[in-house]
């Protein structure tokens, strides 16, 4: 069956190339109205098409054809980028093995990394990765980051000296020297429960010490006075291999925690030892998107977190959370004999950043970019 046209005759099929551009359109939906689907519809339409274009004003056409144009060529440029991965433990576990470890422990050796870099053009390379993010991504959200970057050097310089991040400062975050066990509760009770796992493990670990060497896989760090000792499953958003298969259950536990920073520099998760008469130098964390979580595993008499001029207390099995943004020192002042304190860290994402801004700067403060 076909369509049979009512009222027109073949002359007036060709009507319509006479009409003003104007018309274009209420040309062709009469016409796709008044005609058949035969072959001669067929061949007419095309026709008709070709001269409605050649009648179609030349500069509207140019235009339409630039914008083409630069659609492919827009759809071109981004799909040849692969966009870079988000770095999984597991991944950096594996890239850790490739490039090799120091005594267990993984140094940094890129000099481009925004961790470990003090200089003018710090800022203008967070500004390109934070371009570079929400080009493959999006700018949804991304407001505090980017007022942050913008006026990271008014921040830092004019912040009190109380709190001070060294390295990247989230404007508009709530600041308090101790966050209670709600701000992570999941986090906090997961930890807590396992207390008695990580802290079998470390015992396992300790007995490796000796008066004569750093056992493998320890870092002994910088101290006025005494010994502070770590041992890193995750340093810097990189995993240490060695000393993660040396305590797997405590690294199968950081995979269960909803908000460990685990891809980015500002991530660690280490045991921690201040062997008596230890006392740890005022400084400060090198910013403050980040909450730092300490697991009491062994906590003698004498033993203080002071943070931000307020002391406290660790205990064994409970987290004590805290902003390392701000000023803050340790010491354990007990006597020798009842030994050192240990204290597993974690740090936890700040409740107050979002789980946009999360991705974000997990990609902006990549390790090694």
């Amino acid at each position: 069956m076909v369509w049979v046209p009512l009222r027109t005759t073949r002359t007036d099929r060709w009507a319509p190339l006479r009409a003003p551009i104007t018309r274009c359109t209420t040309m062709s939906l009469e016409w796709l109205v008044d005609w058949s689907w035969s072959l001669d519809g067929l061949r007419d339409f095309i026709a008709t098409g070709i001269q409605s274009f050649r009648d179609c004003d030349a500069t509207a056409l140019a235009a339409v054809a630039c914008l083409l144009v630069l659609f492919v060529w827009y759809c071109y440029h981004v799909g040849r980028e692969q966009p870079r991965a988000y770095a999984t433990v597991n991944a950096l576990m594996q890239s850790a093995e490739v490039n090799g470890v120091q005594n267990g422990f993984v140094y940094c050796h890129s000099p481009e990394c925004v961790r470990c870099t003090h200089h003018d053009g710090l800022n203008q390379k967070l500004y390109h990765n934070l371009q570079e993010y929400a080009k493959r991504y999006s700018w949804s959200g991304m407001g505090r980051i980017h007022k942050g970057i913008r006026e990271q050097g008014r921040y830092l310089n004019s912040r009190p000296s109380i709190q001070k991040p060294e390295v990247f400062f989230l404007p508009d975050l709530p600041t308090m020297p101790y966050f209670s066990r709600d701000a992570q509760k999941h986090d906090v009770e997961l930890l807590e429960r396992n207390f008695q796992t990580i802290l079998c493990e470390f015992e396992t670990l300790y007995k490796a010490f000796s008066n004569c060497s750093l056992p493998q896989g320890w870092k002994m760090n910088s101290t006025p006075s005494g010994e502070w000792f770590t041992f890193y499953l995750v340093n810097q958003g990189m995993c240490v291999p060695r000393n993660c298969r040396r305590c797997p259950r405590t690294y199968r536990l950081l995979g269960s925690l909803r908000t460990c920073i685990g891809n980015n520099v500002f991530g660690n998760a280490c045991i921690s030892v201040l062997s008596p008469g230890t006392v740890i130098a005022e400084h400060y964390g090198p910013t403050n998107i980040r909450i730092r979580c300490h697991l009491g595993l062994k906590t003698p008499s004498n033993c203080e977190l002071v943070v931000g001029g307020e002391p406290q207390c660790w205990a064994e099995g409970r987290c004590l959370l805290f902003d390392d943004s701000f000023l803050h020192t340790a010491f354990h002042e007990g006597p020798p004999e009842e030994g050192p304190r240990v204290v597993f860290m974690v740090d936890l994402w700040h409740p107050n950043v979002a789980a946009a801004e999360r991705q974000a700067l997990d990609f902006i403060f990549a390790p090694g970019r």
